[in-house]
């Protein structure tokens, strides 16, 4: 799939004298750079209508205009997968994820992802950087995402990711009676030894998670989660450092521990839970063309409804925040 694409910007004096490639892409950056210095060669981008090279210097009043075919930014193949798509316009998609569906191919998931669902819902997002995705879920987190329709709208998402004003609640059940909510503020990179896992280390990236109690339990606590940044496995990893890893955990959870006298049901229940207990709730962002302040929201998952639910009959002093 291509796409026609065509502006034009004059060169203001506050750009006269920058490389052509430099003053592209501060007059049109709805595009990558790598992507303005490729069309640059090809002669997609002119200069005062006529090819030049990237290293070239501008002048105050100098046209710089574009004129090409978009091609596709992923070769992934669109997969008709059901979606439960909460919002949608020309601009933006907001979809609730089940848990199980990885987001981007990868090694061992080359297909049957969110991406390739996307693709075949709306085929311009092959267009797009990551297939319109601005931020990810891990595969066994389910909940609320969205994703961009058009370039203008992906590179406003990423702004307001980067500027950290996108509003992300997450519901998660831990192990352990926690007391009271808290901040966790602690750099997460890459594991020293284990390099799948991610891990609490000094000189990783800032990561800043805050929490407070929903529903406290004899032995776990319900909480919900803000993210200030959005490292990968951030919440899983900060609660597990904090010694209150979430309930199912694979990765960070440690072995099951079944609390003393824990009836049948709790048991069945707590071994049958093979997912960490997370669910992303509440997304608030800034609409990419309107400006109007969004809020969305999904409802618990059946599993994760059913695990508190179980949690709260085996504690009859249970209670909310």
């Amino acid at each position: 799939m291509t796409e026609r694409i065509e502006h034009s910007a004059v060169v203001p004096a506050a750009l006269a004298g920058e490389r052509l490639d430099q003053a592209a892409a501060q007059l049109f950056p709805d595009y990558s750079r790598s992507r303005l210095q490729g069309w640059i060669r090809d002669g997609g981008l002119l200069l005062d209508g006529a090819s030049a090279r990237p290293r070239d210097k501008v002048v105050e009043g100098a046209v710089l205009s574009i004129a090409t075919e978009a091609e596709a930014a992923v070769g992934w193949a669109p997969q008709a997968i059901d979606l439960d798509i909460v919002f949608e316009d020309d601009d933006i998609l907001v979809l609730d994820k089940p848990a199980g569906l990885v987001v981007h191919p990868a090694a061992g998931h080359a297909d049957g992802t969110l991406v390739n669902a996307l693709l075949a819902h709306a085929p311009q997002m092959e267009l797009l950087p990551r297939g319109g995705i601005v931020h990810r879920l891990d595969r066994e987190t389910s909940g609320i995402m969205v994703a961009a329709k058009t370039l203008a709208a992906h590179h406003h998402l990423v702004d307001q990711l980067q500027a950290r004003t996108v509003k992300r609640e997450y519901a998660a059940v831990c192990v352990g009676a926690l007391t009271g909510g808290g901040t966790v503020e602690a750099p997460i990179g890459r594991h020293p030894r284990q390099r799948k896992k991610m891990a609490v280390v000094a000189g990783g990236k800032p990561a800043i998670t805050h929490y407070r109690i929903a529903q406290r339990f004899g032995h776990y606590t319900h909480i919900a989660v803000n993210l200030e940044t959005g490292r990968t496995h951030q919440i899983r990893v900060h609660m597990a450092h904090r010694r209150y890893p979430l309930v199912g955990d694979p990765v960070y959870g440690g072995r099951l521990r079944l609390p003393p006298g824990a009836s049948p049901l709790l048991t069945d229940t707590l071994r049958g839970f093979s997912r960490q207990a997370l669910h992303a709730r509440v997304l608030g962002l800034v609409h990419p063309r309107s400006g109007e302040t969004l809020s969305f929201e999904c409802p618990l998952p059946a599993d994760l409804q059913h695990l508190l639910d179980v949690l709260a009959s085996e504690d009859p002093a249970a209670g909310h925040a």
